[in-house]
């Protein structure tokens, strides 16, 4: 009977090279699977032909460019397979576990491409760093240290509470946005139905009431001018205007240059850019911070946490940090020289090194700066309504004075 030489992996994810009597590759290959292992290679012994087992088992799959996953979705993947390897399960099996249970989508086919390489022999992270749209940079990595350091679960686990928080933080500041936003639009939409609408019914009206523009009052007249030209076109250039400066900072933003210049001025921003400096500091402060905790080492720790820090400012100054630790430096003597953190940060990171707890320290800064970023996120909600509340009354009671004043005038010289 031929004999066949194979190279597998064990539950434990261990490589497995041994050889097997069968009657072909197939028999081979089904041998194999029946002694638990996950054949890699199938070649027959003093042959040079080599069968992949995936190819045996079933049709290759048609791979897609796909789209990105939701945050939700990719928490809730990583806490099942978290869960399913604290229980003792193979990779591969908990792979397919969670690929059966997902719906259709871009997720599932990624899990079931992930789980095909592990069974041509990838480790999880190799096969995971094949999919960035799904598996970002800071992902793969702390798979990969996990895998390093035999604590897989833990390390997921710890990747969907960061993804929870930093999802929770951005929802937070994106929610307090659309309030104000809401109501301007409305408030825009309300004056510029007023202006178009119902100043040009009264315009005829209060001209003959006064003897003719000159004898209109300077309120009035400059409210019908706005008016008329509203009505002749310019109510065209008010609504495209958002449009046309938001798709320009967009186009900035796609400049290293352009992003810092606008993220330097939000940090400068009244109020607001103190929120901007809380959510910002928290994100790169936990983002490096889960990641030496997930062992990964600084420099590269770093260079990860520089390029998802969501904010060129930072960026550059992880950089930096980068560069300066490199030369033998500490991390919080160029820190403080950047002046992009004040003092309190760098005491904490400067701590953190002294007692070699750095990881914990900046989730520390990063739990104190989101509490304070919700507080500030709070206290912007309840300042915000009375003024926009006051903004709306200011612009309404505007028309409305305008439009009386030439009535007023008129009771004023007849009595």
């Amino acid at each position: 009977m031929p004999i066949f030489h194979y190279e597998a992996l064990d539950d434990q994810g261990n490589e497995v090279k041994a050889e097997i009597e069968a009657l072909s590759s197939k028999e081979a290959i089904s041998k194999i699977r029946n002694k638990g292992f996950f054949p890699t290679k199938v070649q027959a012994k003093g042959g040079s032909k080599k069968v992949k087992a995936k190819t045996a088992s079933k049709p290759k799959r048609r791979r897609g460019a796909g789209g990105k996953v939701k945050v939700k979705a990719l928490c809730q993947f990583a806490r099942q397979l978290s869960t399913l390897q604290d229980a003792g399960l193979a990779i591969l099996r908990s792979l397919r576990i969670l690929e059966q249970q997902q719906k259709r989508g871009t997720l599932k086919r990624v899990i079931g491409y992930v789980a095909d390489d592990i069974e041509g022999g990838s480790t999880l992270s190799e096969a995971m760093g094949r999919h960035p749209k799904c598996f970002n940079r800071l992902f793969v990595n702390m798979i990969a240290a996990g895998e390093v350091g035999g604590v897989l679960d833990i390390i997921l686990a710890r990747l969907a509470d960061f993804m929870e928080k930093a999802e929770r933080l951005k929802s937070k500041v994106k929610g307090a946005m659309v309030y104000p936003a809401v109501v301007m639009t409305a408030a825009l939409g309300i004056v510029l139905g007023l202006m178009i609408f119902i100043i040009p019914t009264f315009s005829e009206v209060l001209m003959d009431m006064s003897d003719g523009e000159a004898g209109l009052p300077g309120l009035t007249q400059a409210l019908m001018n706005i008016s008329t030209w509203l009505v002749a076109g310019g109510w065209m250039i008010v609504v495209i205007s958002p449009i046309v400066i938001i798709s320009l900072l967009k186009l900035i933003r796609q400049f290293q240059m352009g992003r810092f210049i606008l993220d330097s001025i939000n940090l400068k921003l009244p109020v607001v850019g103190k929120v901007v400096y809380k959510t910002s500091v928290a994100r790169w402060t936990r983002t490096l911070g889960t990641l030496i905790s997930a062992g990964v080492p600084i420099l590269e720790a770093l260079n990860i946490t520089r390029e998802t820090s969501g904010n060129e400012v930072y960026s550059k100054m992880l950089g930096k940090v980068h560069g300066a630790i490199r030369q033998g430096d500490t991390f919080a003597n160029p820190l403080r020289q950047s002046k992009t953190v004040d003092s309190l940060v760098v005491n904490m990171i400067d701590v953190g090194e002294e007692t070699g707890d750095m990881d914990k320290m900046l989730d520390k800064i990063a739990n104190n700066f989101d509490e304070e970023a919700d507080v500030l996120v709070s206290s912007m909600m309840s300042l915000l309504e009375p003024i926009m509340i006051l903004v709306l009354g200011a612009l309404v009671g505007t028309i409305v004075v305008a439009m009386f004043l030439p009535m007023v005038k008129m009771i004023t010289v007849m009595m």
